[in-house]
């Protein structure tokens, strides 16, 4: 009976950023415990669509440039008229540049919060509406990073971003509880994803990295599929305002 908490049958998540990667893994296992899937990207996330639909769940594709908040309207409007409702938001898209703090221009600042912090709060706000709307409350599951919790090096805008992301996290959950929304993130660790292609490349850094962690391995997006299903489930009902670190150990370090 237990494993009926965890199933989400007939509910509907919007998974941003969900065309590869660690959102196409969490958009996969949503889709496993039964949600349809809105995928929020700039691009046709075909591969994604075709594994979704191959497990018998409805995908719908929203083309949208999460850089700006202007997009905001019409992709809840597209995803309610499509499935008439929406349950759950995973909060993934994100963008990173890397360059000494010294030498950072003001551009790669705005382009990583605007994407990272600024259109998570603001898509969150608008689906949370949309909850209140419903009258059922939801689910909201951001994407937080490892350097939610440390400085990281040469990404000053990634590291500002993601650690405001474990914050807004706690302020909205505290805000919206009242509303029977939970609002709650999951820190990845280092991750085998586009983002971390350079630090894979460099020999030196990805024996330091893999010397550090526990588990002695690169994360996958698999990695990711229990976690975002325990956090969109009535499992988790009582957790609320929690980021998540899902990194092999990288943090008991």
């Amino acid at each position: 009976m237990m494993l009926n908490a965890f199933e989400l049958k007939d509910k509907v998540a919007m998974v941003t950023g969900c065309n590869t990667g660690l959102g196409q893994g969490m958009a996969l296992g949503l889709a496993q415990a039964g949600c349809d899937i809105v995928g929020v990207n700039m691009s046709e996330p075909t591969e994604t669509r075709q594994a979704v639909e191959a497990l018998g769940r409805r995908f719908l594709t929203v083309k949208a440039d999460l850089s700006s908040t202007g997009v905001i309207p019409p992709v809840i409007e597209q995803a309610v008229a499509a499935f008439g409702r929406i349950d759950i938001l995973v909060n993934n898209a994100g963008i990173i540049r890397r360059e000494d703090a010294l030498s950072f221009t003001e551009q790669d600042w705005d382009d990583v919060m605007n994407v990272n912090i600024k259109t998570v709060f603001f898509l969150s706000q608008a689906v949370a509406h949309q909850f209140i709307k419903q009258g059922n409350g939801g689910k909201i599951i951001n994407i937080a990073s490892m350097l939610s919790f440390q400085g990281g090096i040469r990404v000053p805008s990634y590291t500002a971003s993601k650690s405001a992301v474990m914050g807004v996290t706690r302020l909205l959950a505290n805000e919206w509880a009242k509303h029977n929304i939970n609002v709650n993130a999951i820190a990845p660790g280092y991750m085998a994803t586009n983002n971390t292609q350079q630090l894979r490349d460099d020999e030196d850094r990805s024996k330091a990295i893999l010397d550090r962690i526990p588990a002695g391995r690169w994360g996958v997006p698999e990695d990711m599929m229990g976690p975002v299903v325990f956090l969109a489930s009535a499992a988790s009902d009582y957790v609320n305002g929690y980021t998540l670190a899902v990194d092999g150990g990288w943090l008991a370090r």
